[in-house]
Protein backbone atom coordinates (compact mmCIF):
# COMPACT_ATOMS: atom_id res chain seq x y z
CA UNK A 1 0.00 0.00 0.00
CA UNK A 2 1.44 3.43 -0.81
CA UNK A 3 2.40 5.64 2.30
CA UNK A 4 0.26 8.74 2.88
CA UNK A 5 2.22 11.36 1.47
CA UNK A 6 1.24 13.75 4.17
CA UNK A 7 2.70 11.20 6.89
CA UNK A 8 6.27 11.01 5.07
CA UNK A 9 7.82 14.37 7.27
CA UNK A 10 7.32 11.91 10.41
CA UNK A 11 10.44 9.24 8.30
CA UNK A 12 12.96 12.19 9.28
CA UNK A 13 14.31 15.41 11.54
CA UNK A 14 14.95 18.62 9.82
CA UNK A 15 18.18 17.95 11.54
CA UNK A 16 19.86 15.37 9.64
CA UNK A 17 19.64 15.47 5.59
CA UNK A 18 19.20 12.76 2.94
CA UNK A 19 22.47 11.26 3.38
CA UNK A 20 22.57 11.09 6.86
CA UNK A 21 24.68 14.18 7.68
CA UNK A 22 23.98 16.77 9.94
CA UNK A 23 21.87 19.64 8.87
CA UNK A 24 22.28 22.87 10.45
CA UNK A 25 19.54 24.91 11.73
CA UNK A 26 19.51 28.28 10.72
CA UNK A 27 16.58 29.66 12.22
CA UNK A 28 15.20 33.05 11.79
CA UNK A 29 15.50 35.99 14.81
CA UNK A 30 11.98 35.77 16.66
CA UNK A 31 10.22 38.67 17.91
CA UNK A 32 6.74 39.32 18.92
CA UNK A 33 4.43 39.20 22.16
CA UNK A 34 5.16 35.89 23.25
CA UNK A 35 9.14 36.41 22.22
CA UNK A 36 8.98 39.41 24.68
CA UNK A 37 7.50 37.90 27.44
CA UNK A 38 10.18 34.55 26.92
CA UNK A 39 12.50 36.75 26.98
CA UNK A 40 11.13 38.38 30.75
CA UNK A 41 11.05 34.62 31.88
CA UNK A 42 14.21 33.92 31.08
CA UNK A 43 16.02 36.89 32.40
CA UNK A 44 14.29 35.92 35.86
CA UNK A 45 15.25 32.14 35.40
CA UNK A 46 19.07 33.19 34.63
CA UNK A 47 19.13 35.05 37.16
CA UNK A 48 17.83 32.57 39.78
CA UNK A 49 20.46 29.55 37.84
CA UNK A 50 23.15 31.72 38.41
CA UNK A 51 22.77 32.99 41.61
CA UNK A 52 21.15 30.00 43.52
CA UNK A 53 24.52 28.14 44.26
CA UNK A 54 25.79 31.51 45.76
CA UNK A 55 22.37 32.49 48.06
CA UNK A 56 22.82 31.48 51.72
CA UNK A 57 20.08 30.59 54.03
CA UNK A 58 21.03 30.24 57.90
CA UNK A 59 24.18 29.76 56.36
CA UNK A 60 23.40 26.91 53.64
CA UNK A 61 23.36 27.25 50.37
CA UNK A 62 20.01 27.71 48.72
CA UNK A 63 20.65 24.96 46.09
CA UNK A 64 23.05 21.91 46.58
CA UNK A 65 23.58 18.84 44.79
CA UNK A 66 26.85 17.30 46.43
CA UNK A 67 26.60 13.78 45.65
CA UNK A 68 30.15 12.93 46.21
CA UNK A 69 29.65 13.80 50.27
CA UNK A 70 26.05 13.07 49.56
CA UNK A 71 24.79 16.59 51.19
CA UNK A 72 21.96 18.19 49.62
CA UNK A 73 20.31 21.19 49.90
CA UNK A 74 16.74 22.10 48.65
CA UNK A 75 15.58 25.51 49.05
CA UNK A 76 18.45 26.07 52.09
CA UNK A 77 17.17 23.17 53.94
CA UNK A 78 19.83 20.53 54.58
CA UNK A 79 19.16 17.06 53.72
CA UNK A 80 21.51 14.00 54.90
CA UNK A 81 21.35 10.13 53.92
CA UNK A 82 19.20 9.62 56.37
CA UNK A 83 16.63 11.86 54.51
CA UNK A 84 16.96 10.24 51.25
CA UNK A 85 13.16 8.67 51.50
CA UNK A 86 12.60 12.93 51.63
CA UNK A 87 13.95 13.01 48.22
CA UNK A 88 12.83 9.89 46.75
CA UNK A 89 9.03 11.58 47.94
CA UNK A 90 10.55 15.42 45.89
CA UNK A 91 10.91 13.44 43.02
CA UNK A 92 7.76 11.79 42.44
CA UNK A 93 5.92 15.04 43.52
CA UNK A 94 8.16 16.60 40.63
CA UNK A 95 7.45 13.86 38.35
CA UNK A 96 3.91 13.79 38.81
CA UNK A 97 3.70 17.58 38.44
CA UNK A 98 5.43 17.59 35.24
CA UNK A 99 3.13 14.67 33.81
CA UNK A 100 -0.03 16.69 34.90
CA UNK A 101 1.63 19.53 33.51
CA UNK A 102 2.09 17.66 30.54
CA UNK A 103 -1.22 16.16 29.85
CA UNK A 104 -3.13 19.61 30.41
CA UNK A 105 -0.37 21.68 28.33
CA UNK A 106 1.88 19.76 26.48
CA UNK A 107 5.61 20.90 25.84
CA UNK A 108 5.62 24.38 27.25
CA UNK A 109 8.01 23.68 30.00
CA UNK A 110 10.73 23.25 27.08
CA UNK A 111 9.60 26.21 25.40
CA UNK A 112 9.57 28.47 28.06
CA UNK A 113 12.03 27.04 31.44
CA UNK A 114 14.05 24.22 30.27
CA UNK A 115 17.75 25.62 31.14
CA UNK A 116 18.62 23.87 27.72
CA UNK A 117 16.23 26.30 25.85
CA UNK A 118 16.84 29.57 27.80
CA UNK A 119 20.56 28.96 27.51
CA UNK A 120 20.05 27.82 23.48
CA UNK A 121 18.30 30.07 22.45
CA UNK A 122 18.16 33.27 24.92
CA UNK A 123 22.13 33.36 25.56
CA UNK A 124 24.38 31.56 22.84
CA UNK A 125 21.68 32.10 19.81
CA UNK A 126 21.37 35.92 20.71
CA UNK A 127 25.50 36.20 20.87
CA UNK A 128 24.94 34.40 17.66
CA UNK A 129 22.56 36.73 15.97
CA UNK A 130 24.90 39.80 17.32
CA UNK A 131 28.15 38.60 15.74
CA UNK A 132 26.93 37.13 12.54
CA UNK A 133 23.39 38.62 11.82
CA UNK A 134 19.97 36.98 10.81
CA UNK A 135 19.09 34.06 9.03
CA UNK A 136 20.00 34.92 5.63
CA UNK A 137 23.51 36.44 6.98
CA UNK A 138 24.28 33.43 8.72
CA UNK A 139 23.42 31.28 5.71
CA UNK A 140 25.58 33.44 3.77
CA UNK A 141 28.39 33.33 5.68
CA UNK A 142 28.39 29.30 5.65
CA UNK A 143 28.50 29.12 2.39
CA UNK A 144 31.17 31.70 1.56
CA UNK A 145 34.72 30.98 1.66
CA UNK A 146 37.11 31.47 4.31
CA UNK A 147 38.26 34.65 4.16
CA UNK A 148 39.05 37.87 6.36
CA UNK A 149 35.47 38.11 7.46
CA UNK A 150 34.40 34.80 8.11
CA UNK A 151 37.25 34.16 10.08
CA UNK A 152 37.31 37.38 11.95
CA UNK A 153 33.21 36.31 13.05
CA UNK A 154 33.57 32.83 13.81
CA UNK A 155 36.44 32.95 16.30
CA UNK A 156 34.73 35.92 17.77
CA UNK A 157 31.77 33.69 18.25
CA UNK A 158 33.87 30.78 19.38
CA UNK A 159 35.75 32.50 21.79
CA UNK A 160 32.41 33.98 23.37
CA UNK A 161 30.99 30.89 23.39
CA UNK A 162 33.78 29.37 25.24
CA UNK A 163 33.87 31.91 27.92
CA UNK A 164 30.34 31.65 28.40
CA UNK A 165 30.44 27.70 28.56
CA UNK A 166 33.21 28.65 31.53
CA UNK A 167 30.90 30.91 33.70
CA UNK A 168 28.36 28.03 33.02
CA UNK A 169 30.39 25.24 34.41
CA UNK A 170 31.70 27.30 37.39
CA UNK A 171 28.36 28.05 38.46
CA UNK A 172 27.42 24.15 37.58
CA UNK A 173 30.61 23.07 39.96
CA UNK A 174 29.35 25.79 42.38
CA UNK A 175 25.58 23.00 42.75
CA UNK A 176 27.84 20.69 42.95
CA UNK A 177 30.64 21.08 45.83
CA UNK A 178 29.75 24.44 46.99
CA UNK A 179 29.67 28.23 46.20
CA UNK A 180 32.50 28.47 49.06
CA UNK A 181 34.68 26.31 47.42
CA UNK A 182 34.05 27.28 43.92
CA UNK A 183 34.86 30.95 45.26
CA UNK A 184 38.07 29.59 47.67
CA UNK A 185 39.61 28.27 44.12
CA UNK A 186 39.12 31.19 42.41
CA UNK A 187 40.62 33.20 44.70
CA UNK A 188 43.57 30.62 45.25
CA UNK A 189 44.41 31.09 41.23
CA UNK A 190 44.53 28.19 38.62
CA UNK A 191 47.98 26.79 38.98
CA UNK A 192 46.75 26.17 42.76
CA UNK A 193 44.02 23.62 42.21
CA UNK A 194 45.01 22.17 38.71
CA UNK A 195 42.91 19.26 39.36
CA UNK A 196 40.21 21.38 39.56
CA UNK A 197 40.92 23.54 36.42
CA UNK A 198 41.37 20.47 34.29
CA UNK A 199 37.56 19.46 35.39
CA UNK A 200 36.56 22.67 34.94
CA UNK A 201 37.77 22.63 31.11
CA UNK A 202 36.50 19.50 30.37
CA UNK A 203 32.70 20.71 31.86
CA UNK A 204 33.68 23.60 30.01
CA UNK A 205 34.09 21.55 26.88
CA UNK A 206 31.06 19.49 27.26
CA UNK A 207 28.51 22.50 27.44
CA UNK A 208 31.01 24.34 24.28
CA UNK A 209 30.24 20.67 22.63
CA UNK A 210 26.28 21.39 23.28
CA UNK A 211 25.65 24.69 22.53
CA UNK A 212 28.19 25.46 19.27
CA UNK A 213 27.27 22.16 17.57
CA UNK A 214 25.18 19.65 19.12
CA UNK A 215 22.37 22.43 19.95
CA UNK A 216 18.47 21.35 18.72
CA UNK A 217 19.58 17.84 18.85
CA UNK A 218 19.66 17.81 23.00
CA UNK A 219 16.03 18.36 22.45
CA UNK A 220 15.40 15.82 19.41
CA UNK A 221 17.74 12.98 20.13
CA UNK A 222 18.71 12.82 23.68
CA UNK A 223 16.18 14.18 26.04
CA UNK A 224 13.78 11.58 27.31
CA UNK A 225 10.74 14.21 27.85
CA UNK A 226 9.56 15.10 24.21
CA UNK A 227 9.24 10.85 23.87
CA UNK A 228 6.77 11.10 26.64
CA UNK A 229 4.65 13.19 24.79
CA UNK A 230 3.25 10.22 22.90
CA UNK A 231 2.01 8.56 26.01
CA UNK A 232 1.07 11.81 27.85
CA UNK A 233 -0.59 13.84 25.64
CA UNK A 234 -4.36 13.43 23.65
CA UNK A 235 -6.82 14.95 21.24
CA UNK A 236 -7.39 17.64 24.27
CA UNK A 237 -4.08 18.52 25.58
CA UNK A 238 -3.21 22.19 24.67
CA UNK A 239 0.30 22.49 22.71
CA UNK A 240 1.71 25.00 20.42
CA UNK A 241 -1.13 24.25 17.47
CA UNK A 242 -2.01 25.26 14.00
CA UNK A 243 -5.12 26.10 13.49
CA UNK A 244 -5.74 23.21 9.84
CA UNK A 245 -9.23 23.85 9.74
CA UNK A 246 -9.30 27.51 9.02
CA UNK A 247 -5.93 27.39 7.32
CA UNK A 248 -6.60 24.34 4.85
CA UNK A 249 -10.00 25.65 3.94
CA UNK A 250 -11.54 22.75 1.75
CA UNK A 251 -9.39 23.19 -1.35
CA UNK A 252 -5.81 23.58 0.83
CA UNK A 253 -3.34 26.54 1.16
CA UNK A 254 -2.03 29.15 -1.40
CA UNK A 255 0.02 32.15 -1.71
CA UNK A 256 -1.80 35.41 -1.32
CA UNK A 257 -3.04 37.42 -4.59
CA UNK A 258 -4.02 40.73 -4.35
CA UNK A 259 -7.96 41.50 -4.58
CA UNK A 260 -8.10 37.62 -4.71
CA UNK A 261 -11.88 35.85 -3.34
CA UNK A 262 -10.15 33.17 -0.88
CA UNK A 263 -13.59 32.49 0.33
CA UNK A 264 -15.41 31.53 -2.80
CA UNK A 265 -12.18 30.16 -3.83
CA UNK A 266 -12.58 27.74 -0.90
CA UNK A 267 -8.84 28.55 0.47
CA UNK A 268 -7.96 28.69 3.99
CA UNK A 269 -6.27 31.76 5.68
CA UNK A 270 -2.79 30.01 5.29
CA UNK A 271 -0.40 32.06 2.48
CA UNK A 272 2.32 29.50 2.62
CA UNK A 273 4.37 32.04 3.47
CA UNK A 274 6.72 29.49 5.43
CA UNK A 275 7.67 32.02 8.30
CA UNK A 276 6.57 29.51 10.86
CA UNK A 277 9.79 27.10 9.20
CA UNK A 278 12.25 29.82 9.22
CA UNK A 279 11.65 30.92 12.77
CA UNK A 280 11.35 27.42 14.21
CA UNK A 281 14.80 26.05 16.33
CA UNK A 282 14.09 22.21 15.63
CA UNK A 283 13.22 23.21 12.13
CA UNK A 284 10.00 21.56 11.54
CA UNK A 285 6.75 22.53 9.52
CA UNK A 286 3.74 23.17 12.62
CA UNK A 287 1.07 22.60 9.62
CA UNK A 288 2.41 19.12 9.99
CA UNK A 289 1.04 18.73 13.60
CA UNK A 290 2.40 17.75 16.56
CA UNK A 291 5.55 16.16 16.31
CA UNK A 292 8.36 15.26 18.79
CA UNK A 293 10.74 17.79 17.58
CA UNK A 294 8.18 20.53 18.75
CA UNK A 295 9.39 22.40 22.45
CA UNK A 296 6.57 24.97 22.15
CA UNK A 297 8.72 27.57 21.99
CA UNK A 298 5.88 29.88 19.50
CA UNK A 299 8.40 31.44 17.53
CA UNK A 300 5.95 30.36 14.65
CA UNK A 301 2.65 31.90 16.74
CA UNK A 302 4.57 35.22 17.09
CA UNK A 303 5.98 34.54 13.31
CA UNK A 304 2.32 33.89 11.98
CA UNK A 305 0.72 36.59 13.70
CA UNK A 306 2.70 39.21 12.14
CA UNK A 307 1.86 37.81 9.11
CA UNK A 308 -1.95 37.57 9.72
CA UNK A 309 -1.85 41.44 10.42
CA UNK A 310 -0.11 42.44 7.30
CA UNK A 311 -2.29 40.05 5.18
CA UNK A 312 -5.67 41.39 7.32
CA UNK A 313 -6.53 38.05 8.25
CA UNK A 314 -7.08 37.81 11.99
CA UNK A 315 -4.07 36.16 14.32
CA UNK A 316 -4.15 32.32 15.77
CA UNK A 317 -3.81 30.71 13.02
CA UNK A 318 -1.16 29.24 15.02
CA UNK A 319 -1.67 29.66 18.54
CA UNK A 320 -1.98 27.63 21.91
CA UNK A 321 -4.89 25.05 21.35
CA UNK A 322 -5.98 21.41 21.82
CA UNK A 323 -7.12 19.01 18.71
CA UNK A 324 -10.32 19.05 19.63
CA UNK A 325 -10.73 22.88 20.34
CA UNK A 326 -9.36 23.43 16.73
CA UNK A 327 -11.72 19.89 15.03
CA UNK A 328 -14.45 20.26 17.03
CA UNK A 329 -14.36 23.68 19.34
CA UNK A 330 -14.16 21.81 22.36
CA UNK A 331 -12.28 23.25 25.74
CA UNK A 332 -10.77 21.36 27.84
CA UNK A 333 -12.49 19.71 30.59
CA UNK A 334 -11.75 17.71 33.39
CA UNK A 335 -11.66 13.88 32.72
CA UNK A 336 -10.71 10.96 35.30
CA UNK A 337 -6.95 11.09 34.03
CA UNK A 338 -6.77 14.71 35.23
CA UNK A 339 -8.50 13.98 38.12
CA UNK A 340 -6.65 10.63 39.08
CA UNK A 341 -3.12 12.88 38.49
CA UNK A 342 -4.31 15.67 40.35
CA UNK A 343 -5.11 13.36 43.26
CA UNK A 344 -2.01 11.44 43.02
CA UNK A 345 -0.55 14.69 43.46
CA UNK A 346 -1.83 16.51 46.08
CA UNK A 347 -1.69 13.06 48.26
CA UNK A 348 2.40 13.17 47.44
CA UNK A 349 2.43 16.82 48.21
CA UNK A 350 0.70 16.46 51.79
CA UNK A 351 2.97 13.09 52.66
CA UNK A 352 5.83 15.16 51.85
CA UNK A 353 5.10 18.75 53.55
CA UNK A 354 3.78 16.24 56.66
CA UNK A 355 7.31 14.47 56.90
CA UNK A 356 9.34 17.67 56.42
CA UNK A 357 7.06 18.93 59.22
CA UNK A 358 7.78 16.25 61.19
CA UNK A 359 11.76 16.15 60.33
CA UNK A 360 13.82 16.57 63.46
CA UNK A 361 17.09 18.94 63.42
CA UNK A 362 18.95 16.34 65.38
CA UNK A 363 18.99 12.47 64.18
CA UNK A 364 20.37 9.66 66.68
CA UNK A 365 20.99 6.20 66.52
CA UNK A 366 21.58 4.47 69.42
CA UNK A 367 22.63 0.37 68.37
CA UNK A 368 24.10 -2.04 70.64
CA UNK A 369 27.67 -3.05 70.44
CA UNK A 370 27.90 -5.55 68.02
CA UNK A 371 29.07 -9.17 69.49
CA UNK A 372 28.68 -8.09 73.26
CA UNK A 373 26.19 -9.72 75.33
CA UNK A 374 24.59 -8.24 78.41
CA UNK A 375 26.30 -8.18 82.06
CA UNK A 376 24.65 -9.14 84.94
CA UNK A 377 25.19 -7.53 88.38
CA UNK A 378 23.47 -8.09 91.79
CA UNK A 379 20.74 -5.87 90.78
CA UNK A 380 20.91 -4.89 87.17
CA UNK A 381 21.62 -5.77 84.12
CA UNK A 382 24.01 -3.62 81.69
CA UNK A 383 24.21 -3.08 77.73
CA UNK A 384 26.86 -1.47 75.90
CA UNK A 385 25.82 0.45 72.97
CA UNK A 386 26.93 2.68 70.06
CA UNK A 387 25.60 6.21 69.61
CA UNK A 388 25.32 8.29 66.65
CA UNK A 389 24.41 12.23 66.64
CA UNK A 390 24.26 13.96 63.35
CA UNK A 391 23.64 17.68 63.48
CA UNK A 392 21.67 18.87 60.23
CA UNK A 393 20.80 22.92 61.98
CA UNK A 394 23.31 25.34 61.21
CA UNK A 395 24.58 26.12 64.53
CA UNK A 396 26.55 24.11 67.25
CA UNK A 397 24.30 22.00 70.03
CA UNK A 398 25.90 21.79 73.36
CA UNK A 399 25.47 19.96 76.40
CA UNK A 400 23.69 17.08 74.42
CA UNK A 401 23.20 13.80 76.87
CA UNK A 402 20.93 10.88 76.85
CA UNK A 403 18.11 9.99 79.65
CA UNK A 404 15.85 7.23 79.32
CA UNK A 405 12.21 7.68 78.90
CA UNK A 406 10.21 4.41 78.63
CA UNK A 407 12.17 2.86 82.13
CA UNK A 408 13.76 3.97 85.17
CA UNK A 409 17.47 3.20 85.12
CA UNK A 410 21.48 4.77 84.21
CA UNK A 411 22.58 5.79 81.33
CA UNK A 412 26.32 7.09 81.38
CA UNK A 413 27.76 8.64 78.03
CA UNK A 414 31.60 7.28 78.14
CA UNK A 415 33.34 10.83 77.90
CA UNK A 416 29.99 13.07 79.54
CA UNK A 417 28.12 15.31 78.09
CA UNK A 418 28.85 16.17 74.48
CA UNK A 419 28.78 18.97 71.82
CA UNK A 420 27.70 18.45 67.97
CA UNK A 421 29.18 20.60 65.39
CA UNK A 422 27.01 22.39 62.72
CA UNK A 423 26.43 19.66 60.13
CA UNK A 424 28.46 17.35 62.08
CA UNK A 425 28.26 14.00 63.07
CA UNK A 426 29.78 12.75 66.53
CA UNK A 427 30.01 9.08 67.83
CA UNK A 428 29.95 7.95 70.97
CA UNK A 429 29.85 4.52 73.19
CA UNK A 430 27.34 4.65 76.17
CA UNK A 431 26.20 2.06 79.17
CA UNK A 432 22.35 1.51 80.38
CA UNK A 433 21.77 0.01 83.11
CA UNK A 434 17.93 -1.27 84.04
CA UNK A 435 16.98 -2.87 87.54
CA UNK A 436 16.10 -6.47 86.95
CA UNK A 437 13.05 -6.14 88.53
CA UNK A 438 11.96 -3.46 85.79
CA UNK A 439 12.20 -5.73 83.34
CA UNK A 440 9.38 -8.11 81.79
CA UNK A 441 11.46 -9.91 79.24
CA UNK A 442 14.40 -11.09 77.70
CA UNK A 443 13.73 -8.03 74.53
CA UNK A 444 12.79 -4.70 76.32
CA UNK A 445 12.03 -2.02 73.77
CA UNK A 446 13.48 1.27 75.23
CA UNK A 447 12.73 4.98 74.57
CA UNK A 448 15.27 7.13 74.84
CA UNK A 449 15.64 10.75 74.88
CA UNK A 450 18.04 13.18 73.77
CA UNK A 451 18.82 16.55 75.29
CA UNK A 452 20.63 20.03 75.04
CA UNK A 453 20.69 20.97 78.32
CA UNK A 454 17.20 20.76 79.81
CA UNK A 455 15.81 20.71 75.96
CA UNK A 456 14.21 17.80 74.86
CA UNK A 457 15.81 17.61 70.53
CA UNK A 458 14.69 14.33 69.76
CA UNK A 459 13.77 10.76 70.87
CA UNK A 460 14.69 7.28 69.79
CA UNK A 461 14.56 3.90 70.42
CA UNK A 462 16.28 0.50 71.01
CA UNK A 463 16.57 -2.66 72.07
CA UNK A 464 18.21 -3.96 75.45
CA UNK A 465 19.11 -7.33 76.09
CA UNK A 466 18.37 -8.94 79.45
CA UNK A 467 18.26 -12.99 80.76
CA UNK A 468 15.30 -15.13 80.05
CA UNK A 469 12.41 -14.17 82.74
CA UNK A 470 10.17 -17.11 83.56
CA UNK A 471 6.85 -16.03 85.02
Amino acid sequence: MEKDQKEVFRDSIATIDESGKRNFIFPKKPKGDLYKYRTYVSWVLLAFLLAAPFIKVKGNQFLLFNVIERKFHIFGFPFWPQDFHLLVISMLVSVVFVILFTVVFGRIFCGWMCPQTIFMEMVFRKVEYLIEGDRSKQIKLEKQEWNAEKIRKRVLKWFVFFIISFVISNVFLAYIIGSDEVLSYITQGPMANIGTLLKLLIFTAVFYFVFAWFREQVCIIVCPYGRLQGVLLDNKSINVAYDFVRGEGENGRKKLRKDEDRDNLGIGDCIDCKQCIQVCPTGIDIRNGTQLECINCTACIDACNEIMDKSGFERGLIRYASEDDIEKKEKIKLNARLIAYSAILTILIGVLVTMLFLRTDVEATILRLPGQTFQSTENAIRNVYTVKFINKTTEDINNVSIKLISHEGEVQMVGGQVSIEKQGLKEGTLFIDIDKKDLNSSKEKLKIGIYSGDKLIETTSTNFMGPLIIK
